[in-house]
């Protein structure tokens, strides 16, 4: 499940289709760009984004953040707000491209952490990797443990909506 636009959101689309998994997007509908790209097999298109956000929290296992701007911003600020607030719990995020966020986790660490504006512990609440199957590892292992996922399960329980 993607948010449906182009780039890495269209790769990974691509690449669940490639293997025959189900390929989503939740696209937002917006006057000057994104268009919900060839890749997906269901497209939601959302007018607000916080209906999306909830679709996006609500139907997935974990967050995978590549670089990217302020709606990037505000979805995974969203999702380890809901997590440090315990609304949701067991769900991995995991950030892509040490060098593009090493400002982000300085910032958090020296001023947010520093200042007392959230918990040491709050750190814990993603991770970030430059590293691929890092990534798939450690959203795996959380996954399996929340969620007992299991090789060859086919994820159908969250399917239902949409078919």
């Amino acid at each position: 499940m993607t948010g449906g636009g182009p780039g890495i959101m269209e790769a990974a689309n691509r690449g669940a289709r490639d293997v025959g998994a189900p390929s989503l997007g939740c696209n937002i509908i917006l006057p000057f760009e994104q268009k919900p790209n060839p890749y997906c097999d269901v497209v939601i298109s959302f007018r607000y984004f916080f209906v999306r956000k909830v679709m996006l929290v609500k139907y997935s296992y974990g967050f995978v953040v590549l670089p990217g701007g302020f709606g990037t911003l505000d979805e995974l600020f969203e999702a380890i707000t809901l997590i440090q607030t315990k609304v949701i719990a067991g769900f991995p995020v995991v950030l892509v491209g040490r060098s593009y966020w090493d400002e982000l986790t300085d910032f958090i660490e020296s001023r947010l952490i520093s200042q007392g504006t959230i918990s040491p512990e709050d750190r814990s609440l993603f991770h970030v990797t430059d590293d691929p199957a890092e990534a798939a590892k450690y959203i795996e292992g959380i996954a399996r443990q929340r969620f007992g996922l299991q090789y060859g399960q086919r994820m159908r329980r969250r399917w239902w909506l949409f078919e």
